[in-house]
């Protein structure tokens, strides 16, 4: 299997968890990794000649542990939830914030509206290289490391791109804002399964990826306005502002990474700290976990291929609005300006939101229930499934929000009628995000399944940034109708997808080749 087990082989022997992108973090102390697991000896340790004695500092010293970050004060972890929240804010609105651009950009640089959208295109690509660079920086100094150094560099190429005279340095300039942002992405949600234990997860879960989704919704908002009034180069201005404004409370973050934690300690107490692969063997590794592995599920496991393809598809409608909400609000009957076209959005920012608390609400009234029934019963934890009831309501979300939108704004009805229409999208959008990311990590574990959302990514970003392609010749050639309906009729081919897992995910996992339900 592309020498994959080898490479866990490896990691057992002496590795942590080399990719970040997932919300990843063992159930608890037994399952931890075995880099942290104490060494043993033959003969108990006293019976042993001084000079034999091993002594490391492999895991914390016990479970309240001060300096473990799930033992945390509550303020202290909320923080550090908040922060790589606001980071994947201003990453994910660097990509949105271009397209109120797009007219203006045009006539600047004397390009088709296609070739325009490109300069949206390549930063969502840039994203997608996110655990490229992520994984082998985190794995060796940590995240916080990470916070700290990629953001500003994000920064730099976004100030690049503001002072772009040539079409060709602004597409090469986007699309290293978007490389060098999406670090913080890849880590961010590292850094919520390193404070918070696996059954506060979905909360976390739900209030970190609120933001990043929030991004693409608030950016036209805003870059409609700085388009209108001020120009496109004020839209990277204001890219730059919100970054800065997210990265400079940052700076106050302390080491959530385990591995390092445990180092550092080591370090002070002039112990043997925790090992990992190194060199050319760490390389092999970080490259099997992050691209190999995986393609490889993405092809053999029908989990995480249909999962992926049904959140990269919704993922992908919400990039294709960026190109379509122009087309419907900017032409008759409404005749938008551009700022107008871009409040629009608002509707998609408050479908998050209210996606964000719904996931909560489900998750304290009934998969904290099923948990506790599991507990009781002497299970270590609920079945995977149980995490997709949101998903499940997710997935008529799509498909209502979609003809909703098609019919209305096909027919001129009143602007606030299609704009409503956008939010039932956008909570089914992000509702079924935050309940695959939950359960694939509950099905295949901290490593694999930190794989599976890799395999998820690709598609995201692939098909995110493909969409706006080709939406204004889809609009133009099918109508405003008949083009958001084709999208409705595949959200509608799609919506069974979490409700068969839900029902059969137990012999589906069962047929799996790689480990499954922890």
């Amino acid at each position: 299997m592309l020498d994959l087990e080898k490479d866990d082989k490896d990691l057992e022997a002496g590795t942590h968890r080399a990719y970040e992108e997932s919300d990843i973090q063992p159930r608890d102390e037994e399952e931890a990794i075995s880099t942290f697991r104490p060494i043993t000896q033959e003969k108990p340790q006293n019976e042993l000649p001084p000079a034999t004695k091993v002594v490391t500092v492999q895991d914390w010293d016990g479970p309240s542990d001060p300096e473990n970050p799930q033992n945390w004060s509550l303020l202290k972890k909320s923080y550090h939830t908040a922060i790589p929240g606001l980071y994947g804010f201003a990453v994910t609105i660097g990509s949105a914030m271009y397209a109120p651009a797009v007219g203006e950009i045009m006539e600047k640089f004397n390009v088709s509206e296609t070739a325009a959208l490109v300069g949206l295109s390549v930063y969502v690509i840039g994203l997608g290289f996110g655990p490229v660079l992520a994984a082998p920086v985190s794995e060796s100094l940590g995240r916080s490391i990470v916070y700290r150094t990629t953001l500003p560099v994000s920064m730099l190429f976004t100030l690049g791109a503001g002072f772009s005279n040539s079409f060709a340095a602004l597409l090469v300039c986007r699309f290293f804002a978007g490389f060098f942002g999406s670090p913080v992405l890849a880590v961010g949600a590292g850094t919520n399964a390193d404070i918070w234990p696996p059954r506060q997860r979905a909360i976390a879960t739900s209030f970190f990826l609120m933001a990043p989704f929030a991004g693409p919704a608030l950016g036209p908002f805003i870059g409609g306005f700085a388009a209108q009034y001020k120009g496109w180069r004020w839209t990277q201005w204001c890219i730059l502002f919100i970054s800065l404004a997210a990265w400079i409370p940052g700076l106050f973050m302390s080491e959530t990474y385990k591995k390092i934690l445990l180092k550092r300690r080591a370090a002070n107490r002039g112990l043997e700290g925790p090992k990992g692969l190194t060199g050319v063997a760490a390389i092999k590794f970080l490259f099997a976990v992050t691209l190999i592995r995986p393609v490889h599920m993405l092809v053999t496991e029908p989990i995480v291929l249909f999962l992926s393809l049904y959140t990269a598809f919704a993922f992908s409608v919400l990039f294709a609005f960026f190109a379509a909400f122009p087309v419907v609000f900017e032409a008759p009957p409404y005749n938008f300006t551009v700022s107008q076209t871009g409040l629009t959005f608002l509707g998609i920012g408050l479908g998050v939101v209210i996606s964000s608390f719904s996931a909560v609400v489900v998750d304290r009234t009934v998969y904290q229930k099923k948990y506790r029934q599991a507990i009781a019963e002497g299970r270590k934890h609920a079945a995977p499934e149980h995490r997709l009831y949101v998903a499940m309501m997710g997935s008529i979300g799509l498909p209502v929000g979609l003809f909703w939108f098609a019919w209305t704004a096909d027919n001129g009805v009143h602007w606030a009628v299609p704009v409503v229409g956008a939010i039932p999208f956008a909570w089914g959008n992000l509702n079924l995000f935050i309940a695959t990311a939950l359960y694939l990590i509950d099905v295949y574990g901290p490593l694999n399944g930190a794989s599976a959302l890799a395999a998820n990514g690709i598609l995201r970003y692939t098909l995110g940034a493909a969409f706006p392609l080709f939406t204004v010749q889809m609009y133009d050639n099918l109508g405003i109708g008949w083009a958001t309906s084709l999208l409705g009729f595949l959200a509608v081919a799609m919506l069974p997808i979490p409700w068969v897992l839900f029902k059969w995910g137990p012999q589906i996992r069962a047929r799996s080749q790689y480990p499954t339900d922890m």
